[in-house]
């Protein structure tokens, strides 16, 4: 187990702000990608039968480009700094945004728009993959360490801001334009207002200081030659775990949030608009929920706080999907708001203790493969099985199940694993010496 012993921690809060607020851009590109999902698959695919799976698809398939990218930026980022893999990552991630605002439509270019979006679409994913691992390392090692749990949460809040920012963007985009000319160019508008904020946090992070445990380890000259190989090694345990964790905090937000919309239009239960809009107060709910959450876990423990919420995700969402599909707009807002809170809460302790899992040394590799891996399978994928599920069976619960059946498979593993908050640690130290 890592060393989570006190550290006096040398990152102004500006720098950790600037890092926290920057996962924005990574949560709102891939957000809009699924609230304009209906509008892609006309624009790219034809709108014909079976192109919104075909859209969902082609989303999945480029999400299999995290962990590459993932583990490309993670080793460099282990190897020459935390500052320098996030503004990589971050150069990478406007330049792919402001191309995908610039692709012929298929009206224009035919199928090849479509491949040339898939095209994009990988590359994103591929600077998305060393983002968020990034950040959340960046977090944990420059936050005091009883507040780590709090800091590191910014992430996710971050996450969930670029949630909101892409809802209300999509919202506003669908309600201003008229369908002819949203096809025509005003789906553009919200991707080019992406590369936009890409660029400035660009710039900000170009003012951040250096990770102080990264600088540290240089100075000693204990860098991990092979990152990977000391993930893979004597850090192993840290992957496996994050994993785990990773695995019911995708599946939660991917299912849980993202693709409400989607499953609302298709049962019926609501139109384009306002299906969006609901998804945006579901989205604000999250953030409210988040820094309590992380604040939670830095009083009594990471592990307790994500036990409940995992229980919580084992009962609830297989019965809150039928409600919102036929109970009214009201349980449609309640359900939508409770799987929020769940997701919200579960991401916001999750950015902390899947970081402590591991050392300095291998931080961003070990994150790179136990979380964005799990993010690719059951982040990418889920919202395409969701959809496929619910073709082959008819059942409205199934996108709940899929999220109960990853809770129910955590939890054994959040029994066994080790408590890794400071404060907690430091009080069992106290009470074992007195």
């Amino acid at each position: 187990m890592p060393d989570q012993s006190v550290q006096q921690p040398a990152v102004s809060a500006g720098s950790l702000v600037i890092a926290g607020i920057s996962t924005v851009v990574e949560w709102y590109d891939f957000t809009l990608y699924l609230y304009f999902i209906t509008v892609i698959s006309r624009v790219f695919y034809g709108g014909g039968e079976g192109s919104v799976a075909l859209a969902l698809g082609g989303f999945a398939v480029a999400y299999l480009m995290r962990p590459l990218g993932a583990v490309v930026l993670g080793s460099f980022g282990d190897r020459h700094g935390r500052r320098r893999a996030m503004m990589v990552s971050m150069a990478v991630m406007t330049l792919a945004m402001a191309a995908t605002a610039a692709l012929p439509t298929r009206a224009v270019a035919g199928p090849l728009a479509g491949w040339l979006l898939l095209g994009l679409r990988c590359v994103m994913a591929f600077a998305v993959g060393g983002e968020y691992t990034g950040v959340v390392a960046y977090l944990v090692e420059g936050a005091p360490a009883g507040r780590r749990g709090l800091v590191a949460s910014l992430a996710s809040a971050a996450s969930e801001v670029g949630a909101l920012l892409a809802a209300a963007v999509s919202t506003l985009a669908v309600l201003m334009f008229a369908p002819a000319t949203l096809d025509s160019w005003g789906w553009r508008v919200p991707f080019a207002i992406g590369a936009a904020l890409a660029g400035t946090i660009w710039v900000a992070r170009s003012r951040m200081a250096e990770s102080p445990e990264f600088l540290d380890h240089l100075s000693h000259g204990t860098l991990a030659r092979n990152p990977l190989a000391r993930a893979l090694g004597a850090e192993r345990r840290g992957v496996l775990r994050g994993f785990a964790i990773s695995s019911m905090g995708s599946i939660g937000y991917y299912v849980g949030i993202t693709y409400v919309p989607a499953f609302l239009m298709g049962a019926g239960a609501m139109g384009e608009g306002a299906a969006l809009g609901l998804s945006t107060l579901a989205a604000l709910l999250a953030i409210v929920v988040t820094p309590f959450a992380g604040a939670l876990s830095d009083r009594f423990g990471r592990r307790p706080v994500m036990i409940s919420l995992a229980l919580a995700g084992a009962a609830l969402p297989t019965v809150c999907f039928p409600v919102m599909a036929h109970g009214g707009t009201g349980a449609a807002l309640g359900g939508a708001l409770l799987l929020a809170a769940i997701s919200g809460g579960w991401s916001a302790v999750a950015a902390s203790a899947t970081a402590e899992q591991f050392s300095g040394a291998a931080r961003l590799s070990g994150l790179a493969l136990g979380v964005t891996s799990a993010t690719a399978l059951f982040g990418g994928l889920s919202p395409w099985a969701a959809q496929q599920l619910i073709a082959l069976t008819g059942a409205s619960w199934a996108p709940g199940a899929m999220i109960a059946v990853v809770a129910l498979a955590v939890v054994p593993v959040l029994v066994t694993m080790p408590e890794t908050a400071p404060t907690v640690l430091a009080q069992r130290g106290k009470r074992a010496r007195e």
